[in-house]
């Protein structure tokens, strides 16, 4: 099987769906665990593509997390040798400030479920042409980007301008969570319940959601990641 790098930031955020696809397309999770102080490889080496997982950090708290500059050296390399990129949430962030974008506190958290737009690019996206257009999707971030002046942006909700863009042909940047499960879901309200409190937020509230709106999602989050494990055969 082909192996994948796999950042993994915090307990809760594996890659749960887009595992299952990509293992069935004979691609191979490569996990590091950067919030158990594994150290990120130096290198790609035979690796087919490069996935980077959420996160509460910020793309900018390099001196309290020293691996984000490890992180973002390894995207500059994948991108480089043209290897498939997929960051998610604090993912797409530190995908977006390799390729020069700004990174900011967004004008307040976006947790929980809430709607999301694919605009008139992602109907022409070698990955999201046949994704539904509107969708409701599940969100767990402080801070915003800039679409990187060499990407493209594929898709919005009400309080963010820039919910994903694509680079080149591979290299993909998602702020929502197409990946989520029940499981993971979960566990993230109950490891990120402080912060929940503090936005003033119902947890039992997210997860009762779950059932209304996690099938849709996880249809188009199968597509995605259906499509982007081509891209690493």
């Amino acid at each position: 099987m082909a192996r994948l790098w796999v950042l993994q930031n915090t307990q809760p955020e594996d890659l749960g769906l887009a595992g299952q696809v990509f293992q069935s397309y004979g691609l191979e999770p490569a996990y590091v665990r950067t919030f158990a102080g594994e150290e990120v490889p130096r290198y790609m080496g035979d690796a087919a593509g490069l996935v980077v997982l959420g996160g509460p950090m910020g793309v900018y708290e390099h001196n309290r997390y020293p691996f984000l500059e490890a992180a973002m050296r390894l995207i500059d390399q994948a991108l480089k040798e043209e290897k498939p990129v997929l960051g998610v949430c604090l993912g797409s962030q530190l995908l977006a400030a390799v390729l020069g974008a700004s990174v900011t506190h967004g004008p307040q958290k976006e947790i929980g479920w809430h709607p999301v737009e694919l605009n008139a690019a992602a109907s022409d996206d070698l990955l999201m042409a046949d994704m539904e257009r509107s969708f409701v999707g599940y969100h767990w971030h402080g801070d915003i980007f800039e679409v990187p002046q060499s990407a493209t942006a594929l898709a919005s909700s009400a309080q963010t301008a820039c919910q994903a863009f694509v680079h080149g042909l591979s290299a993909y940047g998602i702020l929502f969570h197409m990946e989520i499960t029940e499981r993971i879901i979960a566990d993230m309200v109950q490891a990120f319940a402080a912060e929940i409190r503090e936005e003033n937020l119902d947890g039992e509230q997210i997860k009762a959601a779950t059932a209304q709106h996690l099938h849709a999602l996880q249809a188009n989050g199968r597509i995605f990641f259906q499509n982007w494990a081509t891209l690493c055969l």
